[in-house]
């Protein structure tokens, strides 16, 4: 039986990826940080970690292969977008974009790379339509996707002699949290694939060893377009698309000194923290009072406490939510997390 690992498969596409090929009778590693989602996918192994994590490509190539004795593909889905102007990011928001969407995968792949090669399999890595035209307000996300598209060409080249095969995934503008979360797009549109319909692609790509899967096809072709006429893109991009608000506004660097400030949080107002979950808190009735309650500085917050807080038995869409609120307010600075489903307050509203 083939075995496959699957990253950031606790909702969105790598859930639907995770979900199919065990339907498909693949043996599949799910990876993500949300422990409770994971739970979900039956008939999947698990592995609750953060892919960032120095030590988790041993951890992960080592419970694929406890679990499997094999490993035949790794799809590197793990991915999140920080919204910010590209020079008004600091540092640490950049720099956490290029760890998720590149350093990551390739540390990853490096360590799952003999498992793959002996099994004659592949390595699968998610793209964006941002890779070929960027959008205002996405700078560190462009960027970093720009470079795991040519990352994967490149592995595509060195590793094509030794039989593994490396696929590119445009997956088009996806119904997903990822997306809400993101600001990149409102209530889902006719237009927007699904994750499943996705996932069915990828499938189909990894069982045909393809180089590239463009999952909605008349989208990539979009971006080719914008590509080959970069004024019509430019004149688009300036009149259809508003940048979001960033999370991370602060200037890079101290124009005096040329020495970088302190980049470890963010200091964005509580407000703007709540712009990319405004939509998913309003359709779950989740106060913005109650939230800023919570942010007593110096005090824990632990999930399941908050969330029986506020409402009384929470169900798994009013859990997922506040977890996304929580989650907003730590790339924003007002939380420390200390556990998976554990935060300290470390700013005020």
């Amino acid at each position: 039986m083939r075995s496959i690992i699957v990253t950031g498969a606790s909702s969105g596409i790598g859930a639907a990826l995770a979900r199919l090929c065990v339907e498909r009778g693949w043996n599949v590693l799910a990876v993500a940080r949300r422990a409770e989602r994971l739970a979900t996918l039956t008939g999947a192994t698990t592995l609750a970690l953060d892919v960032t994590a120095r030590d988790a490509p041993a951890r992960i190539v080592e419970a694929a292969v406890r679990a499997f004795g094999s490993i035949d593909v790794v799809v590197n889905n793990a991915g999140a977008a920080q919204p910010g102007l590209l020079l008004e990011q600091r540092d640490a928001a950049i720099e956490a974009q290029w760890q998720l969407h590149v350093a990551a995968p390739l540390r990853i792949a490096r360590a799952a790379l003999a498992h793959v090669r002996a099994a004659h399999g592949g390595f699968v890595f998610i793209g964006s339509g941002l890779a070929r035209v960027p959008a205002p307000g996405y700078g560190a996300y462009a960027s970093a996707k720009a470079a795991i598209r040519a990352a994967a060409i490149q592995l595509r080249r060195e590793l094509r002699a030794e039989g593994v095969f490396v696929t590119y995934v445009d997956p088009g503008v996806v119904d997903t949290e990822f997306s809400t979360a993101s600001g990149m797009q409102p209530d889902p549109a006719w237009w927007h694939a699904t994750p499943k319909r996705v996932a069915a692609r990828i499938l189909n790509g990894i069982s045909r060893r393809a180089a590239r899967v463009n999952a909605v096809g008349w989208q990539t072709a979009g971006t080719v377009l914008g590509e080959w006429f970069p004024g019509l893109a430019d004149a688009a991009m300036s009149s259809l698309v508003t940048p979001p608000a960033t999370t991370d506004s602060t200037a890079v660097q101290d124009a005096a000194t040329a020495a970088p400030i302190a980049a470890d949080i963010s200091q964005a107002p509580f407000e703007t923290a709540l712009v990319p979950v405004r939509r998913r808190m309003e359709r779950v009735n989740l106060p913005e009072a109650f939230v800023r309650d919570l942010l007593i500085v110096d005090s824990e917050i632990v999930l399941h406490e908050a969330a029986m807080r506020w409402a009384g038995m929470p169900n798994k869409n009013e859990r997922a939510a506040l977890l996304d609120v929580l989650t907003a307010l730590e790339v924003a600075g007002f939380l420390r997390r200390t556990d998976e489903e554990r935060w300290s307050v470390v700013r005020s509203a």
